[in-house]
């Protein structure tokens, strides 16, 4: 049963990432737009009012950031004139929209994943000191005690990763989508694709909440041995 779940994880994860590469991928090699994806970033943002919001270059991956104000995107992929390049920068700015119209699940989210970095560390530092403390002490209760906390501690993240899924999916289908198809930003044949484009940046974040399960296991196998 433990290898069965290993390999379904395994499977879940890396089915929709290379997938998802494909599809990003495919559409990121024709000349679409006559600007790149900043040029779109810029333009929506400008249209919509927001010019407070800036359009920043990073090679941290694409994202928003609500505490900065700035739609950050990766210029490997959207420094280019493509369909991928344009899909992903409305998305981004799906995120600018919802921090704009005090988006409730934006903003706990922002609160989340600050803490779930920090929860994941703790997690760490504890499973790491689980053996230490039950040679030191010789209490297995305390051991025991205290993997059952790092382990509660590093599923925090876990939870927050899919409990912040649907921001993903409203910034790419409430937000994103609709921005494309009535601002006359892509051809109307062009919207299926940009519908797999957007799929395809949402399974990515699935993929990071199944990689959290995986280093779970990865912990409790370690301490197994």
């Amino acid at each position: 049963m433990p290898i069965l779940i290993i390999i379904f994880l395994v499977i879940a994860i890396y089915i929709p990432q290379f997938w998802a590469r494909q599809i990003l991928n495919k559409y990121s090699k024709n000349q679409y737009f006559s600007g790149n994806g900043y040029d779109l970033a810029r333009m929506i943002l400008d249209r919509m009012n927001l010019n407070h919001v800036k359009v920043e270059k990073t090679d941290l991956g694409d994202h928003y950031d609500p505490e900065d104000k700035a739609v950050r995107l990766n210029p490997d992929r959207c420094g280019r004139k493509s369909l991928t390049a344009v899909v992903v920068a409305a998305h981004e700015v799906g995120h600018a929209v919802q921090d704009y119209t005090d988006f409730k699940p934006l903003q706990a989210r922002t609160k989340m994943i600050v803490k779930a970095v920090k929860m994941e560390r703790i997690g760490s530092g504890i499973m790491i000191a689980v053996p230490l403390l039950m040679v030191v002490t010789r209490v297995p209760a305390a051991g025991i005690l205290m993997f059952l906390g790092g382990f509660a501690t590093l599923c925090i993240p876990i939870v927050i990763h899919f409990l912040t899924l649907p921001t993903e999916f409203d910034a790419s289908f409430k937000r994103a989508l609709p921005i494309l198809a009535t601002g006359n930003y892509i051809p109307a044949e062009d919207m299926p694709a940009a519908r797999r484009i957007l799929l395809a940046c949402s399974l990515t974040y699935v993929a990071s909440a199944l990689s959290g399960l995986l280093n779970v296991w990865r912990w409790i196998r370690v301490l197994r041995r």
